[in-house]
């Protein structure tokens, strides 16, 4: 019997208002797997994220967390079903490091969400050196560092993140991929939309979203090796 997909998206269609913005879009997270999701801004990224998350419904389709269907439950509920998301922002700036983690852990007991918080900073040295210390007052890279520990806190069996790479230098970004390339090795599946290429290594498969829709699908060497993908997003 094959494994259940940790993520499955089945003919999404969504927007906001009378605005569609999705367009009949499948998409699939096998459990442990990295997955990105490349497209310009606007080609309707975030609106899928968030339709996958709760936080805008679903027209019509169905969205399945480990084989159960969560098309019509709240968010909450599907962060209790082993679902993370974490925005472009990622953090609350006023709280400090750790009361940013205790918030990604808002529906566990007292001992376990501790036992979480530590193993989240075990994954992120730089964080726990000063865990009293206020989100607004950490670089762009350590403050996405922070969004991902949050969001780790609550034990996902997937992490969806909107554009990590979101104004930062280069520098921050491969600071992110390296954080994201120790989450995966901890058996997180992994869903990143971005416009960024330097995430494509992290990818086992990957999907193109054009206005709305899926225009390409596959593996990491078919998107590098796609004429429209190269053009994109290498410049070549």
């Amino acid at each position: 019997m094959p494994d259940v997909p940790v993520l499955r998206a089945n003919a999404i269609e969504s927007g906001y208002g009378v605005l569609q913005v999705l367009w009949g879009v499948d998409l699939r997270v096998e459990s442990g797997e990295s997955v990105l999701l490349l497209g310009a801004n606007g080609a309707g990224k975030t609106t899928l994220l968030r339709t996958i998350v709760g936080l805008l419904p679903a027209w019509r389709g169905h969205i399945e967390l480990n084989g159960q269907d969560v098309t019509h439950l709240r968010p909450d509920q599907r962060v209790r079903r082993g679902v993370a998301f974490m925005s472009e922002l990622g953090v609350f700036p006023t709280l400090s490091i750790r009361d940013n983690l205790r918030m990604g852990g808002y529906f566990l007991g007292g001992r376990r969400v501790r036992q979480r918080i530590r193993e989240a900073l075990a994954l992120f040295p730089d964080l726990a050196a000063h865990p009293r210390a206020l989100a607004a007052s950490l670089s762009g890279g350590q403050r996405k560092m922070l969004g991902m520990a949050k969001a780790l806190v609550s034990h996902p069996a997937l992490l969806i993140l909107d554009e990590p790479s979101a104004g930062l230098a280069p520098v921050f970004v491969k600071q992110v991929v390296a954080g994201l390339t120790r989450v995966r090795e901890q058996g997180t599946a992994l869903l990143i939309a971005e416009q960024n290429v330097a995430f494509l290594p992290l990818a086992e498969r990957g999907y193109v979203l054009e206005g709305g829709r899926v225009t390409l699908s596959g593996d990491e060497t078919a998107l590098r090796d796609s004429a429209a993908v190269r053009a994109a997003y290498f410049g070549i």
